[in-house]
């Protein structure tokens, strides 16, 4: 496989994967039309009588709209007359993120305002415009609830046989995170866990302090199921839990909702495989799972301008997004990490934003280097990690055994951590170097895995 080294010895840069040029060239394209021309049928708004009694039911952060407005996200140009747009168009002003040109806006509706005309229509002053679609985690199912003695350490869970298969026990000799603030964009987090309480930083409620009249729309894509492997544990795993004198638990009324401890869970990977890094936790999803665009958008935005050197991104769309890949820029261009599931659909269909290039877009493979049934693939697959019957933190002080894409994206963002605690170029570059190469163990997905299964040690520590 390709080793592409970075263009600068001094600051990191993203790895250029060159199995994801086909992805972005199409990104680009579908992109394309979406910037230049896509207002001037909203000029014609004022023109037109707004049909009566419309109503719109969002899938994001917002309530139900009931009046005639479309939530659209828009890029103004630096030099055009932004209250003169939004005064022609009666749009109503509902957010902005800070340091940009990037609005939220309500627009009112018009019968044939359609999502294909207003990507192909636009006037001077806007550089692109989207609907502000909402997206959903991904509900998952958890294997199991285990409750631990209370004299045993919280942190128990790391030597669990997932992670012991990538090394991370052993990486930690040379590098332990230190200094390294790790963003994670999910749904609340429990910040009195008892495996997670002492590695949080200061984060940011974006759910509590969204303004009023934030709506998004429903997209039926938003969700992806993170669908469980057949089987419990294997004999590795029962044993090691029986080790720790665990107790399993009824789920029965756990899973409250696909929001409900999947931000903890996330949190409890990255402090098990960086122990001494930072989580930055960033609640852009509500407790029924759901946010938007614009939202996530605001959230990296945050992220970077508040410090973090890594962003873990569990969740995705199907479709690219201007304001994600704008979002997805910035971080780059300031030298920020960003790992991002690829999704449980079982398919080669890229996930957003994990098929953005220089993303560390991750599958997930069980303990055999296999990859995970559900776990999907392809020319946009950066690495693999671990993403079945993973033990972490769960909401209450227990511990969850999940699968899913979205506990391999925070390993790696984890390992990300180690190695730049330690060597702050090249780390891409070194997660893509330590991988091992599992195509013969997966003779049907044959450069579809990427650089291959993490190895937590080999990246920190080459020698």
């Amino acid at each position: 496989m390709q080793h592409v080294p970075e263009r600068s010895a001094r600051f990191r840069k993203r790895l250029i994967n060159p199995r994801n040029h086909s992805n972005e060239v199409g990104e680009i394209h579908m992109l394309a039309t979406a910037g230049r021309r896509a207002f001037l049928i909203l000029s014609l708004v004022l023109a037109l009588t707004v049909t009566a009694g419309a109503q719109l039911t969002t899938g994001g952060l917002g309530p139900v709209i009931r009046t005639p407005t479309l939530p659209v996200i828009a890029q103004i140009s630096p030099s055009a007359n932004f209250t003169a747009i939004a005064s022609a168009l009666g749009a109503a002003v509902i957010d902005n993120i800070p340091g940009t040109n990037i609005y939220l806006l309500n627009i009112p509706v018009v019968p044939f305002l359609t999502a294909p005309v207003l990507q192909t229509l636009g006037v001077p002053g806007i550089d692109w415009v989207e609907w502000n679609i909402g997206v959903t985690l991904p509900s998952f199912a958890v294997n199991g609830i285990v409750a631990v003695p209370p004299t045993t350490a919280a942190d128990w869970y790391k030597n669990q046989p997932a992670w012991r298969r990538i090394e991370a026990q052993e990486a930690q000799m040379y590098s332990r995170g230190s200094g390294i603030v790790i963003a994670d964009i999910n749904s609340w987090v429990d910040p009195n866990h008892p495996a997670i309480r002492r590695h949080l930083s200061s984060g940011y409620d974006f759910v509590t302090n969204r303004p009023t009249g934030s709506a998004a729309l429903n997209q039926s894509e938003a969700g992806f199921l993170d669908q469980s492997e057949a089987g419990f544990l294997d004999q590795s795993e029962a044993g090691f839990l029986d080790q720790s004198e665990a107790g399993f638990l009824d789920s029965t009324g756990l899973l409250k909702n696909p929001a409900y401890s999947h931000g903890t869970l996330c949190a409890g990977v990255l402090a098990a495989i960086a122990p001494d890094s930072w989580i930055m936790p960033l609640r852009a999803f509500d407790d029924r799972g759901r946010s938007d665009l614009f939202t996530i958008a605001k959230a990296i935005w945050y992220a970077v301008q508040n410090g973090a050197q890594v962003i873990n991104m569990s969740f995705g769309v199907r479709s690219p997004s201007n304001s994600l890949r704008s979002a997805i820029q910035y971080a780059q261009q300031n030298n920020v990490l960003l790992a991002a599931s690829a999704g449980n659909d079982n398919t080669s269909a890229p996930q957003y934003p994990a098929a953005y290039r220089g993303v560390m877009g991750t599958a997930a493979t069980d303990l055999p280097d296999t990859k995970a049934a559900f776990s999907n693939y392809g020319s946009y697959i950066f690495v693999d990690a671990p993403g079945v019957n993973i033990i972490s933190a769960y909401p209450g002080g227990l511990y969850g055994i999940v699968s899913g894409t979205s506990f391999s994206a925070p390993a790696v963002s984890g390992t990300a951590a180690l190695v730049e605690s330690v060597r702050p170029s090249g780390v891409s570059d070194s997660i893509a170097a330590g991988a091992l190469n599992i195509d013969t163990r997966n003779p049907g997905y044959s450069n579809q895995l990427g650089y291959g299964r993490i190895d937590v040690l080999r990246s920190v520590h080459p020698n």
